[in-house]
């Protein structure tokens, strides 16, 4: 029997799983150069829909994963934001990523942080995580900033080369952040990108 879903919902947003009609609207965000900057490189119709298919089908396995989010307003698809399983050759790892990436029209209004509670909230509570990771390319200033904001702490001894990106490649350096079960919800200490994402 599959797992019972767990579609979090916020104020504003809701996550939930994939459907058929998401597909085109996730291809147009993840072929967008300025929402892919700090990836190797936009993706294909092909490499979205693959994309997509893998998301849909670990929600149906594991009841949990990267959702999407959809703007409760107008029932509009925003990007995704959610729980993943990384690849086992990060240094780190095993471990539970957070990971999110929205569309140009959604950002500046606070949605990645919000909806990342949101995935954060059902790590730490109904999946009973010790401790969530996040890492991006250095330069992804504002990926950092959410974060920030989210409580996590960057752990620096961490940093690490990315091992699917080549050597040389700019994107390929790497930061880590962290954030344990007892630390959520607890303020940080400093906001340091106060502009909403």
């Amino acid at each position: 029997m599959p797992p019972a879903l767990i579609e979090p919902r916020t104020a504003r947003l809701q996550l939930r799983q994939w459907r058929a009609q998401d597909r085109d609207a996730f291809a147009a965000m993840v072929a967008d150069p300025e929402v892919m900057r700090y990836f190797p490189a936009p993706l294909t119709r092909t490499q979205s829909d693959a994309m997509a298919d893998k998301c849909e089908a670990l929600i149906a396995e594991r009841g949990w994963g990267i959702w999407v989010v959809e703007r409760l307003a107008d029932q509009q698809f925003i990007g995704f934001v959610g729980l993943h399983v990384p690849q086992p050759d990060l240094p780190f790892s095993p471990c539970v990523e957070i990971a999110w990436r929205l569309a140009q029209h959604a950002w500046h209004q606070g949605f990645a942080t919000e909806a990342a509670r949101a995935a954060l909230t059902v790590g730490f509570g109904t999946l009973q995580l010790a401790e969530i990771v996040a890492f991006t390319t250095k330069t992804n200033t504002p990926s950092q900033a959410v974060m920030q904001r989210l409580g996590m702490e960057r752990d620096s001894a961490s940093d690490f080369d990315h091992p699917a990106l080549p050597a040389g490649h700019p994107l390929r350096p790497h930061v880590l952040y962290r954030l344990g079960a007892a630390n959520f919800g607890a303020p940080p200490e400093r906001q340091a990108y106060p502009v909403p994402l």
